[in-house]
């Protein structure tokens, strides 16, 4: 039971400290929770208590699909909470319902989509008892912190397992995604792509290759990319599901987003996605889902996903002077296969510059830049030239020079304010391809430069 006066005393301080921070342009997103969490430890569970929540977690897609369902909610009128600052742990979550809450610790809005990390997951879902749990996939990401795929994906069953009464919505088309519900008592709804994608040769699989039940090689009707696709067992039948929400043809695809035909049910629709690149038809029939799932019109959201806009950092565009420039998030060799992959299929001249720290929030190992396949922009006649940014900036010049890079000028850009000086004279447009703290970095010093808002502002 709730302490009124820890709770007054847990809310006020989260106010005022977050208050404090921003004034300091600070952002102020895990601090103030932190705050509210030492002067009352059970502060999450009393701030969401009676909202209505939907949680994403997963790998990849985490900020762009909350980002899509807060999107449409919004749209149709809703009042909705959502950490739009990325700030995806504990603490970040207990500041952002912390800060919305009365000074009582009355939840003043009914509504909240809520990323959430993988390995944060148990300790957040059994405050906050959400409706709906999406998972959007799993790849190897930031080793030194997670270790293999297999023990995120016990992370995140742990905090299935502390909610059973929370529906999940789970990618049907990845293995390790869909095998969440094996044993698990939660009402479970299926998304996916029951469609190929891209070139189905050679296809290298190396997150999730055999069965995690009985360990045989798994052979697919179709791919996607990456371990997604139609997988099955020879061995034990461990097979894809059967999807609710699915993309069952690609009609038409660009730089400005994609025209698909979508089966909702047994309904078929066309539907405009105005992002670009596979990974967000992904990120798109995950938000669709979880919003039917939740129990809201499907037609709010097939209508919001027009104009939906880019998350911070991901696939977001600046006007430089002039210079189109876009930033895309990448942190894994997955994603990372992704975004190279949109590039080389833009068919038109480009400057790429790659951004790599190896700071806690990024994993200090970057051994991963070798498993993505650079080679797809090194060997691209349409890369006119490269910059590479970053405290291993020297490594992702290496990369790129064994990535056959050699005709390509490779260039070391100091820092934030000599790469926008840099990329203030492109004549063609910039594609930005850094990991998590260079995006933060470099993402406020363009936002600066061009007049959008900081990213706690979202």
């Amino acid at each position: 039971m709730a302490n009124p006066v820890k709770t007054a005393l847990a809310v006020g301080a989260c106010k005022a400290v977050r208050s404090a921070l921003r004034t300091l342009h600070r952002g102020g997103t895990t601090t103030p929770g932190k705050v509210a969490m030492k002067i009352d430890g059970n502060i999450l569970s009393t701030v969401s208590t009676g909202m209505d929540i939907i949680v994403v977690t997963g790998t990849n897609g985490k900020t762009t699909t909350s980002n899509m369902i807060e999107h449409a909610l919004t749209s149709a009128g809703y009042d909705v909470l959502a950490n739009k600052s990325g700030a995806n742990l504990l603490p970040g979550v207990t500041a952002e319902f912390t800060s919305s809450a009365s000074f009582f610790g009355k939840p003043k809005k009914r509504y909240a989509v809520i990323e959430c990390d993988e390995g944060a997951l148990k300790q957040v879902v059994p405050k906050i008892r959400p409706k709906v749990i999406v998972v959007t996939n799993l790849f190897r990401d930031q080793l030194d912190r997670y270790g293999e795929v297999m023990h995120t994906r016990d992370e995140i069953r742990k905090g299935i397992d502390l909610v059973p009464e929370a529906v999940l919505c789970l990618n049907a088309d990845d293995s390790l995604v869909a095998s969440l519900a094996l044993d698990a008592p939660n009402p479970v709804v299926y998304y996916g792509l029951d469609t190929p994608v891209g070139d189905q040769d050679n296809v290298e699989i190396s997150d999730a290759r055999y069965c995690i039940r009985c360990g045989t090689e798994y052979e697919y009707s179709y791919h996607t990319y990456a371990h997604l696709g139609g997988f099955s067992c020879p061995k034990c039948g461990y097979r894809r599901m059967n999807t609710e929400v699915a993309v069952e043809q690609i009609k038409k695809s660009s730089s400005r987003g994609m025209e698909v035909e979508m089966r909702l049910g047994t309904e078929k629709r066309d539907v405009t996605v105005g992002l670009p690149a596979v990974y967000n038809l992904y990120n798109a029939v995950a938000a669709i889902c979880a919003y039917r799932t939740a129990g809201f019109e499907t037609e709010q959201i097939i209508g919001s996903l027009a104009d939906v806009s880019s998350s911070f950092g991901r696939m977001e565009t600046f006007d430089l002077d002039g210079v189109p420039v876009q930033m895309i998030l990448v942190k894994n060799p997955a994603g990372c296969n992704q975004a190279l992959s949109y590039l080389a299929g833009l068919g038109e001249d480009y400057q790429a510059v790659f951004c790599l720290n190896d700071r806690t929030a990024d994993g200090h190992d970057i051994s991963w830049i070798w498993d993505a396949d650079f080679e797809m922009v090194c060997q691209d006649p349409h890369l006119k030239h490269a910059y590479v940014m970053g405290d291993r900036a020297e490594d992702m010049q290496l990369r790129l020079k064994y990535g056959d890079a050699s005709e390509v000028d490779i260039e070391i850009a100091a820092n934030n304010d000599v790469l926008i000086e840099k990329m203030r004279k492109s004549e063609v447009p910039v594609f930005i391809l850094p990991n998590y703290t260079s995006m933060l970095s470099l993402r406020a010093a363009l936002g600066a430069v061009t007049g959008k808002a900081e990213f706690w502002k979202g």
